[in-house]
């Protein structure tokens, strides 16, 4: 409620840009899109399944040969269903796991697999509000805008930005975020813990 009007009316503005910047040119030329190109409703639909779909079978190939990429923590890769499960909770938000992913995933696993989805699933949710939107004021022609041009703005104008703001802050709160593995430590009854010293998420389960 704080952040509303300067929030608000910054990702108005960017969703209402005529301009793009050069990074996102870069980004369309490398897609193949025309950013000028306005889409009905069933084009832009179509976009969004295909991202979905290429972002659903990547991750799941990832998580499936996890143990062949640096750094895999000694941990073993999932199962098919297991690995299918996973890359379909995050391409669509749920981020749902019914394993400890600190101590399943290695390092690209937990950063290039659910950490890219959780961020790409978060544009598109955006993208679909913005599409919701523009379809209730929409009068004659009921284009929907671009959602190839609405992914590229949302991920480099709003998420990014918060991303580095709110990563500046957990590092100076003190979370660890690095690629050590991990660590056996002594505890005050003297025994022995082993501890996840990287890759620290929110809603980890590390102690």
């Amino acid at each position: 409620m704080i952040l509303h009007v300067p929030l608000g009316n910054y990702m108005a503005a960017v969703y209402t840009s005529g301009s793009d910047l050069r990074v996102e040119r870069v980004i369309y030329r490398l897609v193949g899109v025309q950013p000028d190109a306005q889409q009905r409703w069933t084009r832009y639909l179509s976009s969004l399944l295909a991202f979905s779909l290429v972002s659903v079978l990547v991750l799941y190939a990832l998580l499936l040969l996890q143990v062949n990429a640096p750094e895999p923590c000694g941990h073993k890769g999932l199962t098919p269903a297991l690995a299918f499960n996973t890359a379909i909770s995050f391409t669509t938000n749920t981020s749902w796991q019914n394993y400890p992913g600190e101590s399943t995933l290695g390092h690209i696993g937990l950063v290039a697999g659910l950490g890219v989805q959780a961020f790409a699933s978060a544009a598109v949710g955006m993208c679909v509000a913005v599409a919701l939107i523009r379809g209730l004021i929409a009068t004659q022609n009921g284009e929907l805008g671009n959602f190839w041009v609405d992914l590229a703005r949302t991920v480099v104008r709003i998420l990014l930005p918060l991303a580095i703001v709110s990563g500046v802050m957990l590092l100076a709160l003190g979370v660890v975020a690095n690629f050590a593995g991990v660590q056996e430590i002594s505890t005050l009854i003297g025994g022995t813990q082993t501890i996840r010293v990287g890759q620290w998420r929110p809603g980890s389960r590390s102690s």
